[in-house]
């Protein structure tokens, strides 16, 4: 699996008229052409399940993305409704990954996530958070069930998962899923007006970005780092962080 992600937070929110979904379509195909396969998405991420299914339709019916998005949701009944929803609206016969969304009553989503994975409907189960003061439940939660993918916050200004929970999935097998790798832009800002080391040259790292990215994926527990942006250009630049 290519390392580099997409994610869809805040970025694929968006009223899905023509001029919108063409700049979406547009980071689809530089994705997609540079060797990005996830996308993560979540019910709660306003209209990005079905702009997703809108922009992306041709490369879902050709199963050419991973699809992961999560369940939000409290009750058995509502969570099933919830993964039948992502279905539809992306247009989707198979998700790859479903995910607890925050951990929000996983026990009970777990069990209906199983059963859509014993029906070959998804293949992979997911926890996520982002917060640090979650990762000992996590790893809680990841002793107690079988897991195929853990979803949480590490990032240059991030460092927690280092300590346990990075080598906590490592040691278990179990895939890893960056998320905020920039923290929703603090490190840019932070960077600003700041000139590159010289010495990034080694490391074919011309921007800020890809700097922050290779940090990341240096970690040998890293699976995949998810990158959100509305900009093709800043798409590019994430998928040659390689």
């Amino acid at each position: 699996m290519p390392v580099i992600g997409l994610g869809t937070s805040r970025v694929f929110d968006i009223e899905p008229i023509k001029s919108e979904l063409n700049v979406r379509r547009r980071i689809l195909d530089i994705f997609y052409e540079n060797g990005g396969r996830l996308i993560d998405t979540s019910p709660m991420y306003g209209m990005s399940e079905e702009v997703i299914g809108i922009s992306a339709e041709e490369y879902i019916q050709k199963n050419r993305f991973f699809l992961a998005t999560k369940v939000w949701t409290e009750g058995k009944e509502n969570g099933v409704r919830h993964s039948e929803e992502s279905f539809q609206k992306m247009k989707a016969n198979k998700i790859s990954l479903i995910q607890v969304h925050n951990l929000l009553d996983w026990k009970t989503q777990i069990k209906t996530l199983r059963s859509l994975k014993d029906e070959g409907r998804i293949d992979y189960i997911g926890i996520t958070h982002y917060k640090s003061n979650a990762f000992d439940e996590m790893i809680k939660i990841m002793k107690a069930e079988k897991i195929d993918f853990a979803q949480f916050n590490y990032s240059l200004g991030e460092r927690e998962a280092e300590q346990r929970i990075l080598p906590f999935c490592k040691d278990n097998e179990i895939a890893t899923l960056i998320n905020r790798p920039f923290m929703r832009g603090r490190l840019f800002r932070e960077a600003q007006n700041k000139k590159l080391p010289l010495w990034l040259d080694d490391y074919d790292i011309d921007s800020w970005g890809q700097f922050f990215l290779k940090y990341i994926i240096s970690h040998d527990a890293v699976t995949i780092v998810i990158t959100a942006t509305s900009k093709s250009k800043k798409m590019l630049e994430n998928t040659r962080a390689v």
